[in-house]
Order: C-alpha cells, then sequence, then structure tokens
C-alpha cells in the first residue's frame, strides 16, 4: 500500500514535509455521510431496545467502515485524477442507497443495504489493485489481499440479505467481524501471509485531517437535530434551556477534541516512522467511540428537548451519559496514542459522568442535560488551562497509564 513518489499514474505524489490537502472531491462525497449519520441517530432513536440499540451499533460500524477504508484508498490514490474522481462519485451513488436503506436495513431493505454496501466495499479495492502498477509489487499484493478479505466478508453481508431476524443479524455480525479483523491481521491470506506495517504509507497530515472533518460531520449532525427539533417546539423556559444545553455541549465536545488533540495527531502521524501503524490504531479504530459518543449524544439532546420535565427514564439515561462518556474513552485513548500520557481532566470527566449516573434516574431530563454539558465544559476548561500553563513538551495534565 505504499504510496511514493515512484510509478502509478493515479496515485498521490507525498513530498516530503508537504501536507497533501482534502479535496473537493473528498468533501463532496462526504455530504453522503452526514446523511448516514442522521439516519443512524434517528433509527437509534425510533429503535432504542436492546435489539434495536444492538442492529444500529452493527449499522454504524458499517457506515464507518466504508467511510474508513474510502479514506485510506483516497489517501493513495489522487482524486484529483478524473479516474479516481468518476470512482469517488460512484461510491456517493452507493453510499446514498446505504443510507436510504438504513431505516429499513433490518427488515425490507436489508438486500439493497448488503448489495451496496458490499459492491462499495470490493469495488474500489479492485480499483485500487487496478490502478497499482506492475512496478508496485508490494502495493500490488497489499491490494489483492485487501480484495480477498472484502470478497468474503461480501458472501456474508449479501447471504444476510437474503434473510430475516435473528439469521440477519448473525450473518451481518460475522461479515462485520472479518473486514474489523481484517486490518488488525494485517490483510494474511494463505501461501502469501499478511503485509508489513512498513509498506503501510500514508500522508499523516491528509488522513489527520480526514477524520477530523468526519467529526465535524457528526457534530454538525447533531446540531442540524437540534436545531430542527427546537424548530418545531413551543418555545418555554425548558426547552431553551434544553437547547442551549445541547449548543454548548457540541461546543464543550469540539473543544475537547480539536483544541490541542487534533493538530498534535496531525503533526506526530506526519513525523512517525511507521504513520500505517498510527492511522490503523488512533484513526481506523480508536476515531469509533469518538464519533458514535455524539451521534449517541445528539439522541440525548432531542429526547431532552421533546421532554425536559418529570423523571429520566432509561433511555434518556443511557444516552444523556453514554453519549459523553464514549466520546471521553475515545478522545482520552486517542491523545494517549498520540501524546504518550492519559488526559487526567479526559479521566476525572469519566469518573463524573459514572458518579452521576447513579442519581440520573431521579434527575428531570433537563436537569441530566445541564449537568453532563457542565461535565464536558470542565473537562475542556481543565485541559485548555493545564496545557497553556505547562507550556509546550510538559505532561501536567497527565496520569501514569
Amino acid at each position: 500500500m505504499a504510496a511514493d513518489q515512484h510509478g502509478g499514474a493515479l496515485y498521490r505524489v507525498n513530498a516530503p514535509h508537504q501536507h497533501s490537502r482534502v479535496t473537493y472531491a473528498e468533501l463532496f462525497f462526504d455530504l453522503v455521510f452526514v446523511f448516514a449519520v442522521t439516519q443512524i441517530s434517528h433509527t437509534l432513536l425510533a429503535h432504542f431496545t436492546p435489539l434495536g440499540v444492538l442492529q444500529t451499533t452493527l449499522l454504524f460500524l458499517a457506515v464507518w467502515w466504508v467511510w474508513v477504508y474510502t479514506s485510506w484508498v483516497t489517501n493513495w490514490l489522487n482524486p484529483e485524477k478524473t479516474p479516481v474522481r468518476i470512482l469517488l462519485f460512484a461510491l456517493m451513488l452507493g453510499g446514498l442507497v446505504v443510507s436510504t436503506s438504513i431505516p429499513q436495513a433490518f427488515e425490507s431493505r436489508g438486500l439493497w443495504f448488503a448489495v451496496a454496501y458490499a459492491s462499495m466495499q470490493v469495488g474500489k479495492t479492485v480499483f485500487l489493485w487496478l490502478s497499482t502498477p506492475p512496478s508496485r509489487p508490494a502495493a500490488r499484493m497489499n491490494a489483492i489481499r485487501i480484495t480477498a478479505w472484502l470478497s468474503l466478508s461480501a458472501v456474508f453481508w449479501i447471504a444476510g440479505g437474503f434473510t430475516e431476524g435473528q439469521s440477519r443479524l448473525l450473518l451481518w455480525a460475522v461479515a462485520l467481524g472479518i473486514e474489523y479483523c481484517s486490518a488488525a491481521a494485517r490483510f494474511w491470506i494463505p501461501k502469501y501471509g499478511a503485509s508489513q506495517v512498513a509498506d503501510w504509507v500514508v500522508e499523516g497530515g491528509h488522513m489527520a485531517e480526514r477524520f477530523a472533518l468526519f467529526v465535524i460531520i457528526a457534530l454538525g449532525e447533531s446540531i442540524v437535530v437540534t436545531g430542527a427539533t427546537f424548530a418545531e417546539l413551543t418555545w418555554t423556559v425548558e426547552t431553551v434551556g434544553a437547547f442551549a444545553s445541547s449548543f454548548v455541549g457540541a461546543l464543550a465536545m469540539w473543544w475537547i477534541y480539536f483544541h490541542k488533540g487534533a493538530e498534535a495527531g496531525s503533526e506526530q502521524i506526519s513525523r512517525s516512522s511507521e504513520p500505517g501503524r498510527l492511522a490503523r490504531i488512533a484513526y481506523t479504530y480508536l476515531h469509533m467511540p469518538i464519533v458514535a459518543g455524539i451521534i449517541v449524544a445528539a439522541v440525548a439532546d432531542e429526547l431532552v428537548l421533546k421532554h425536559p420535565g418529570g423523571h429520566s427514564d432509561l433511555k434518556t439515561v443511557l444516552s444523556a451519559i453514554g453519549g459523553p462518556l464514549l466520546f471521553l474513552l475515545g478522545t482520552i485513548l486517542f491523545k494517549h496514542i498520540i501524546r504518550g500520557f492519559l488526559q487526567l481532566s479526559h479521566g476525572a470527566g469519566i469518573i463524573a459522568l459514572g458518579i452521576l449516573a447513579g442519581f440520573a434516574g431521579d434527575m428531570s431530563p433537563l436537569l441530566l442535560s445541564i449537568l453532563t454539558t457542565a461535565i464536558m465544559v470542565i473537562v475542556a476548561a481543565w485541559e485548555s488551562i493545564s496545557l497553556k500553563s505547562a507550556g509546550p513538551g510538559s505532561h501536567s495534565d497527565a496520569a501514569s497509564t
């Protein structure tokens, strides 16, 4: 999967110490995933049962993985080249089918979801394979390895589309398991073995920017959901309070992730001797709970806006506590990989949310929302003050691992 300067007319030319920008074609492609994230949050809200949460989680993992694979491919290939741009546009069409199928994916549109998803995954990998010249044997072999894994998972996706109920859930879980294990196994295949991490050369600045943009997508979706819900309600003191709490909560999440973390991640992966390994751990895997936390928090915001009074039911407690908790777990692990130490502010926030969960059922949804938002604001302020006072290179806001 190397993306050096030699060979491969469709590959990016990676110059030393030069950041490859995210192209307009990639940003256009991401618009589909704004819709996909909205569909996932609405589906979770409509099916907030143990089975519904499990199904929605599986759909989220699928959407995340198809976007991740596309981001890796466009990190190697140049979207300014017409064939690569056409590939992205074809993937946009597939992404729209996947997104529109999400609400009924475990009902009448399962086959549509499976065929569109599998076609996107296998199709772009075959394109990468065919775009890699024989003069780049390691990159070509890795494309073959990825194609083999995704073709195997496609069998289970399609088979699940033809079944119903628990069988579909099981088959799709197997398909996802194959795909998520593939990168960890470095795409091992019989006879040819696994790829070398040294072959996973990525343009670090571009990779970091792509994932930061997905965080923006998730935060933007939460603001859209909040605004749309608030616009339809009668504006009372409670609804205005809920609206303000959700907005400040989104700002706190942005601050926690972008104030230092995103920039540090870009710098670290750009300097890393093994950018592929860092990209796989810090971005491919550890950004999942970050994005999932934002989506779950958006569900909580809508629940609180619609029912700010009374006692918080289990659905409200789980989403109001679970969203920020997932987000902080993801960010503390991400920043640990990037900076080499655990953020004390994030750990304190996780503990505070855990304590709050014990009393959340006795609170009104509005009070619960205000308190979770306050915890996130304190985490953001704590980290900012600690890093500013400590100066460059200091680990004052740290806990030992």
